[in-house]
């Protein structure tokens, strides 16, 4: 428990002291330069498709398989009511 206490303040103690020196490069513009509102609104148009879309192809790929388990489970279902899986005499 000592040690991970000991990390956990360690950590945030170097983000805290990082942090200063992170914002002030570059005269606090980020990666992409200078952000005004047609970029702004360009990007968040990406986000609200882009979360749709994801929901679209997560919930396609979880029919898909619950399509394949049903299918697994009415094969299971039919091999046991069927006389030449059940073995014996």
């Amino acid at each position: 428990m000592r040690r991970v206490l000991l990390t956990a303040v360690l950590t945030i103690s170097t983000l805290l002291l990082a942090a200063p020196a992170a914002f002030a490069y570059g005269s606090g513009q980020g990666w992409y330069g200078e952000t005004d509102d047609p970029v702004v609104t360009k990007s968040m148009f990406y986000v609200i498709i882009f979360f749709p879309v994801l929901i679209t192809v997560l919930s396609l790929i979880q029919w898909g398989l619950d399509r394949r388990k049903h299918a697994r489970m009415e094969a299971k279902k039919r091999r046991a009511a069927s006389a030449d899986w059940r073995g014996g005499w």
